[in-house]
């Protein structure tokens, strides 16, 4: 089983097509408007604290963290909130008292309590990229619509405006048919490329490793792995793809309907280990027909890699965000680049936007990316990132993943999750979990 009331049939069964559509029904929820909901945060330090300070309109009720030293700040600002280092144990003692979860951990321990969450009617808010795996994102979608709560992934320049502009310029057919997109960012800014530590360090007092190593294997501390660094090791992170692509590759996603590729490849990498992501790479995905598009394809660039310059457009013209992290989409009429969040969108070359006046709004402005969260846990409409939308688009993001690990050109099978022209890749697909983890 691998959610109450759903089996492994069942949800493989479920058609790709309505997984990725945009179903943004509003949810039904035990609270009133005028309600303040009871959240409880999972992960409370770092960014869960930015996550926490945005639901201060709402009690805060409960303050779950394996390293107490990093949560210090809430545990200070909520001294009334009980404290706990395993979700586990706070979900059995305060489950009737909570309304919805904030969860802000790394990669590999966002899925097992956002599932343990989800299957005891809480709403959740799950830091991006919402799961380490492909199936864990395609369980998450699954489970909270069978269990209709309300949900968020925390890309929160979708709430922004630039990305609306930049969805709206697109179908307003400003550049035309979109070909290309070519989208970058100028993390890792963390190590990559290592080899796993042979020295076993002592764990910090303030720290539950073994919690923290949630589902994965156990192995001996080391102070390479935290408090930020584990985004380069494949067991815990998703590398420079999963940190930015729920970001930057947000205005390629919905502007160009993507939904699922049929194709994903690796163009180069450098630096790559058996444990560890690349210190960069280049991946081709590639999108057939929809929603009466063209094919497209899209390239990802990370660790100085950059997309070549349009033609036509000067070097000294601004692409994307001072060159750091961006998008370029090439129609067939002309060029647009926004920067990481969709923000400043505008035409390329610079005098295209002399005379250029914005379409019409056509998508609804967004109050705030928490704010939309918490107004769906209250019976109002979708988050805008429901997992609904965050859920293929992170499947769609962490398939570049197994094109880098497995240095094919893999073709893709939305519907049952499988790469079928490479079987080796298809190990990447789930995870292996620890006994005791596993999702139930």
């Amino acid at each position: 089983m691998r959610h109450k009331g759903m089996t492994r049939r069942s949800f493989l069964a479920s058609s790709a097509a309505a997984t990725a559509g945009l179903a943004l029904a509003p949810r039904i929820g035990a609270q009133s408007a005028n309600d303040r909901l009871n959240i409880a945060a999972i992960g409370s330090g770092g960014q869960g604290m930015s996550n926490l300070n945005n639901c201060r309109s709402e009690n805060i009720v409960a303050l779950c963290d394996v390293d107490e030293q990093r949560a210090g700040q809430a545990f200070q600002e909520w001294p009334d909130a009980p404290r706990y280092a395993d979700y586990r144990v706070m979900l059995d003692e305060m489950a009737n008292e909570i309304d919805a979860v904030l969860i802000t951990t790394p990669d590999h321990t966002h899925a097992n309590p956002a599932l343990a969450c989800i299957q005891l009617g809480k709403h959740v808010y799950v830091e991006k990229p919402l799961t380490h795996s492909v199936e864990e994102a395609r369980i998450l979608t699954e489970a909270a619509r069978y269990h209709n709560v309300a949900t968020q992934m925390g890309n929160q320049g979708h709430a922004g405006d630039g990305v609306r502009r930049v969805c709206e310029t697109i179908w307003d057919g400003r550049i035309g048919q979109v070909h290309t997109a070519h989208i970058w960012t100028n993390r890792p800014v963390w190590p990559q490329g290592m080899e796993a530590p042979e020295e076993e360090m002592e764990v910090p007092d303030t720290l539950d490793w073994d919690l923290w190593l949630g589902p994965r294997s156990y192995r001996p501390y080391h102070e390479s792995y935290l408090p930020f660094d584990w985004r380069g090791w494949w067991d815990f992170g998703c590398g420079a793809l999963g940190d930015m692509a729920c970001h930057i590759m947000d205005p390629a996603y919905w502007a160009l309907h993507l939904g699922f590729p049929d194709e994903v490849e690796l163009v180069r990498q450098e630096g790559m280990t058996d444990v560890a992501g690349p210190d960069s790479s280049v991946v081709r995905y590639h999108f057939p027909a929809r929603r009466g598009m063209d094919p497209v394809e899209v390239f990802w660039y990370d660790g100085g890699e950059m997309p070549p310059r349009p033609e036509g457009v000067p070097e000294d013209q601004e692409l994307g965000d001072d060159n750091s992290n961006g998008t370029i989409f090439v129609g067939d009429e002309g060029v647009l680049t926004c920067g990481e969040y969709g923000g400043n969108p505008r035409l390329l070359p610079d005098e295209e936007m002399e005379d250029f006046e914005w379409p019409e709004e056509r998508i609804a402005r967004s109050p705030g990316h928490h704010a939309e969260w918490i107004e769906a846990c209250k019976g109002g409409p979708a988050a805008m990132s429901n997992f609904d939308y965050s859920g293929p688009f992170t499947e769609m993001v962490l398939l570049g993943n197994l094109a880098i690990r497995a240095q094919e050109r893999l073709e893709w099978d939305a519907q049952n999750m499988r790469v079928t022209n490479y079987d080796a890749a298809n190990e990447f697909v789930q995870n292996e979990y620890r006994e005791g983890w596993e999702l139930q």
